[in-house]
């Protein structure tokens, strides 16, 4: 299946604390490393985003375009490149903190009809360009797959009731959600990760994959339940982790030729079996990332190997 990806959201500076006390600075954003992932994996991938003309924006230019990501007309528009800290404590799971606008650039020029489109995380709920975010998932379900990651990040996103009213707007749109369990647990204390997930499918999308971190992952839809393990790997850390899944699951839906508007039908209809294998290889480009440093997700060549 041919077509491009378009992914909308935040790339920023990655400022990473070790338990050692060295401090690392690379290119990061759960939407950028998404499109990242899908370039490494062979797909055409183009990302809208914010980025300042300054050091920090050539640096994450620079390693988009290392990876095969095309930078949409107006992604640079932004005052400043935004900096996300990320303090990782013995076990190598990261708490971030950040220092950022989102915005959307009133310039800003994609490729028409993409076969799929992506968002998640800050740009989704984080205003003045979370509206606008939101106003193109809408219109891109005329041509596309649109797929949703909530990312959650309490430090910016408020009250969870809050930020779950706004996630839940976006899940409305998607066609395919991945969530963990921990933005579950966040957003809904004390409803069930389960729980939470069967009614978010309810809220129209044909699929919807929990992440568990080491014990694997979980896909809802309307034909039933997947439950996939995940590798037993070495954990270096768990940065981008989610957002290497979330590239993995996009690209192995384009391989079983069911996105893109007119496959709609054919996404909701998909047998458990395909899903079980798409989940599977999902869970080993996770495993890969989590066994080496950042957000590191594997290219084609690495999987297969």
């Amino acid at each position: 299946m041919s077509g491009h990806a378009l992914v909308i959201g935040e790339a920023l500076i990655d400022a990473v604390h070790r338990a050692d006390g060295s401090v690392q600075r690379h290119p990061g954003g759960s939407p950028a490393n998404v499109a990242i992932g899908l370039a490494r994996l062979g797909r055409d991938a183009e990302l809208l985003t914010w980025l300042g003309k300054d050091d920090d924006g050539a640096l994450v230019v620079d390693h988009l375009e290392g990876s095969g990501v095309a930078l949409c007309e107006g992604s640079q528009d932004a005052p400043a490149t935004s900096v996300a800290t990320a303090t990782l404590d013995a076990s190598g799971a990261a708490a971030y903190d950040f220092a950022l606008e989102w915005a959307l650039s009133a310039d800003a020029v994609t490729r028409p009809e993409p076969l799929v489109v992506h968002t998640g995380s800050i740009a989704a709920v984080l205003q003045p360009g979370a509206d606008a975010v939101l106003t193109l998932m809408a219109s891109s379900r005329e041509t596309s797959t649109v797929t949703y990651d909530p990312n959650a990040r309490p430090s910016l996103m408020g009250e969870p009731a809050t930020a779950r009213a706004a996630v839940e707007r976006a899940v409305r749109l998607a066609d395919v959600v991945k969530v963990s369990d921990e933005d579950i647990e966040w957003l809904a204390p004390g409803e069930g990760v389960d729980r939470v997930a069967q009614a978010w499918l309810a809220l129209g999308p044909a699929i919807v994959v929990v992440t568990r971190g080491g014990e694997g992952a979980t896909a809802w839809t309307p034909e039933g339940r997947v439950d996939v393990r995940a590798p037993k790997v070495t954990v270096a850390d768990t940065v981008g982790a989610g957002d290497s899944f979330m590239g993995g699951l996009i690209d192995g839906l384009w391989g079983a030729g069911v996105l893109g508007a007119p496959q709609r039908q054919a996404l909701r209809s998909l047998d458990l079996d395909t899903v079980s294998a798409v989940l599977e290889r999902c869970a080993r480009i996770a495993a890969i990332t989590v066994s080496r440093a950042g957000a590191n997700p594997p290219t084609l060549a690495e999987l297969d190997a």
